[in-house]
């Protein structure tokens, strides 16, 4: 890709990373370097990513756990294989024992929100079908932070404290575990502070001996059971022993020339492809156009507006993904754009808080890969003795009876993480992606353009001022975002609201590859990031 590597348009404080043996770039420097450390000892990309992953279940556990879910790309031998690690909603969580338990919509925190995770799960089914190393090997190095401790970084350490204000405020025997693992003093560590969680690495070690067995059939999952029905939660070991992660074919659209890549529904990645379909078609100004930012807003919002509606559980959903990514319905929805801003309606086709990171080594092999507990520490249940922190992300179900994304037992909901992926011509560009709840496929809009209509190299992608749709009419901008840029959308009908600070506008990841096998990464300055290089 012919891209300007000497020109940085936007404040930022680091260049590219450029390196020919091997690569990991992630939102947490230690998490970055243990995954190259598994490259440097013989592991390919999924062995450092799985390694990457675990450590970040340590240093950075206010976005993920062991207890959360997960989605990969895996560019293995010139193919791209996605992974589908999220969990089901328990067998006895149903839509009305929720509104007999007196809840208008799904909560967001206790057992209620918890669905069948599946990190452990997505470990050993990449290291089992991929890897080079044991998944024994790769979960040692976060099972040395955890045992030893390590110094928190500081965004993260904001992010503690927002946890622990969050948490501080619920009552009930479900959360009394989570001060005594992440506030033992009463308080969210200080940056530099050190942390260490004994439990966690014990829990790390049962899955390394067991490879990862014992949290779905095993002491885990009995704890998990025992400490649900203490607490009148729903959740049962039966749930954990059926529980499976799912292989499946990742779902495409060709962008200008390139092959953007996104992993199916139930996810939203088909929001990302929706909104670039409808962009495709329409000219562009250059990247500092208010017509162009107008254009891209309106085509996220009436691709969010069907992703709302129609993304689910894939074997519940009323819309077929091809439908939706269709020539025709994208030209139906562009037909929609024009020059003031618009509600944002779903359409109906013709039928026919989380981690990421990213991974390269010198045999071609490239990881997109993300978790998450979904917001912050997750439903703030945390297992007793085990450093298992569980999400929940059960609160995105709609308790609704005619929606598409209804609670049902069994059923995986709308899930907003979602890893990206980019070829041409058959061949790997690289891995990227963009965690933070429903900002994901819009920094992944953000990041695709940023590439391919104009050109930046992978730290100006990340660096690049954010914006993102919210409801109705309303974008949010961050601090940076060009005041003129602001003035117009204005005048255009877009209600501008501009945000404090930029930590919730997304954590992005890119690593491309050239055609000379040379990687090149960009990192998030909005975190504690960094690219790790060999």
């Amino acid at each position: 890709m012919d891209l300007d590597v000497m020109n940085y348009p936007y404040p930022s404080r680091r260049s590219v990373v450029y390196a020919k043996n091997g690569m990991v770039a992630t939102s947490q420097s230690l998490a970055a370097q243990a995954g190259l450390n598994i490259l440097r000892q013989g592991g390919n990309a999924v062995d450092a990513a799985v390694a990457t992953a675990a450590c970040l279940t340590v240093v950075e556990p206010t976005s993920n756990g062991i207890g959360g879910d997960a989605f990969a790309l895996v560019w293995m031998k010139d193919k791209l294989y996605g992974l589908n690690a999220s969990g089901t909603a328990p067998s006895l969580l149903t839509r009305e024992a929720v509104l007999k338990d007196g809840h208008k919509k799904m909560p967001l925190d206790g057992w209620t929100s918890v669905t069948v995770p599946g990190i452990p799960s997505a470990w050993v089914s990449l290291i089992e079908r991929f890897g080079n190393l044991s998944i024994s090997e790769v979960l040692q190095p976060a099972i040395e932070y955890a045992m030893e401790g390590y110094p928190v970084s500081p965004v993260i350490s904001r992010q503690w404290a927002a946890g622990f204000k969050r948490l501080s405020a619920l009552k009930g025997p479900e959360f009394r575990p989570w001060h005594e693992v992440f506030a033992p003093k009463g308080r969210a560590p200080v940056p530099g502070e050190l942390w260490r969680s004994p439990d966690h690495a014990a829990t790390l070690t049962l899955l390394a001996n067991s490879r990862c067995r014992d949290f779905y059939q095993g002491s885990l999952s009995d704890r998990i059971d025992t400490f649900s029905r203490q607490c009148g939660g729903y959740l049962r070991a039966d749930d954990l022993a059926v529980y499976q992660p799912e292989w499946v074919e990742p779902i495409t659209i060709k962008y200008r020339g390139y092959d953007v890549w996104e992993i199916p529904p139930n996810g939203q990645g088909l929001v990302t492809l929706m909104a670039l379909n409808i962009l495709q078609g329409l000219k562009l100004d250059g990247k500092e156009s208010p017509a162009t930012y107008h254009k891209q807003i309106e085509a996220l919002k009436l691709a969010f507006a069907d992703g709302l509606k129609y993304i689910t559980d894939p074997l519940k959903m009323k819309q077929h993904v091809d439908d939706l990514l269709s020539e025709e319905y994208a030209a139906r929805r562009r037909s929609l754009i024009g020059n003031m801003a618009i509600e944002p309606v779903a359409g109906t086709p013709s039928k026919g808080g989380t981690v990421y990171l990213a991974t390269a080594d010198k045999q071609g092999n490239m990881v997109s890969y993300i978790q998450s507990n979904y917001t912050g520490f997750g439903s703030g249940v945390v297992v007793p003795g085990t450093g298992i922190a569980l999400q929940n992300r059960g609160a995105n179900f709609s308790l609704d009876p005619t929606h598409d994304n209804v609670l049902e037992p069994g059923k995986r909901p709308y899930h907003t993480i979602i890893p990206g992926f980019l070829t041409q011509e058959g061949k790997a560009i690289g891995p990227f992606g963009v965690m933070g709840g429903f900002v994901q496929p819009q920094g992944h809009l953000q990041m695709v353009m940023n590439t391919v209509d104009f050109r930046l190299n992978p730290q100006a992608a990340i660096d690049a001022p954010r914006w993102q749709w919210t409801e109705g009419k309303t974008v949010e901008v961050e601090p940076g975002f060009p005041e003129e840029i602001v003035r117009e959308l204005e005048n255009r009908g877009h209600v501008i609201k501009r945000a404090a600070e930029n930590l919730h506008m997304g954590r992005g990841q890119i690593i491309w590859r050239d055609a000379n096998g040379v990687l090149s990464g960009g990192t998030e300055p909005r975190t504690d990031g960094a690219v790790a290089a060999w």
